[in-house]
């Protein structure tokens, strides 16, 4: 009643104390009726550029695997992969990067010393004496691969050049399988080196997971 009268006519506190309050503001809808906008403050980055170089951190060396049940030295293995696939080699060591050092003998299948994968091998309950073999200087670097350098560019002398010869195994290499072959292949029976000789192979209805080595 007071505020129809006119503003002149009530106290100035009054008029105050009765005054309505301040709204909000209605929230500004994003396509649906009822739905507020909801607005995001972007702070700025107050982090400054670290000066500090980072820490370099050496990834250690992988430990070895650990060998298979039943794999010990003097161990025929068959190989599952590779060139001699289907082979029965000697097995002799683990090497430092966990490949398996095995031999065929070469005097007797041709398989000379190889670095082989136990995941590609089967284990068999045959056994051979390798105690008077001696491959203890054998390594991983006796035998890697040497690197042989490629064939010259896109010019007329390297297109036409003749490509590298194939490197035979060196003479470091055939003494230390001679080293490890003789006193293997004189303990090996007529039976065990045919046993060797002969390459593993599946007929029908032979399933591996059935037998027993």
């Amino acid at each position: 009643a007071i505020l129809a009268q006119g503003l002149d006519a009530a106290p100035r506190a009054l008029f105050q104390a009765h005054a309505p309050l301040a709204r909000a503001p209605h929230p500004v809808t994003m396509g649906k009726p009822g739905q507020a906008k909801q607005v995001f403050r972007k702070y700025g980055s107050k982090a400054k550029p670290s000066t500090s170089k980072p820490k370099v951190t050496t990834k250690a060396k992988p430990a070895a695997p650990k060998l298979k049940k039943g794999v010990t030295p003097g161990t025929i293995l068959i190989l599952l992969a590779g060139r001699f696939r289907g082979q029965r080699v000697v097995f002799l060591k683990q090497l430092d990067s966990g490949l398996l050092l095995v031999t065929g003998p070469y005097c007797v299948n041709g398989v000379p010393l190889r670095r082989v994968n136990q995941r590609y091998c089967i284990a068999t309950s045959t056994k051979v004496d390798v105690s008077g073999a001696d491959f203890a200087a054998i390594g991983d670097a006796t035998l890697a691969r040497e690197k042989t350098k490629k064939r010259g560019g896109k010019d007329a002398e390297g297109m036409f050049a003749e490509a590298p010869g194939k490197a035979g195994p060196s003479a470091e290499r055939k003494e230390s399988q001679k080293k490890a072959d003789d006193a293997i292949a004189k303990g090996l029976s007529a039976d065990v080196k045919q046993y060797l000789k002969t390459r593993f192979a599946l007929s029908g209805r032979q399933y591996p997971h059935e037998m027993k080595f």
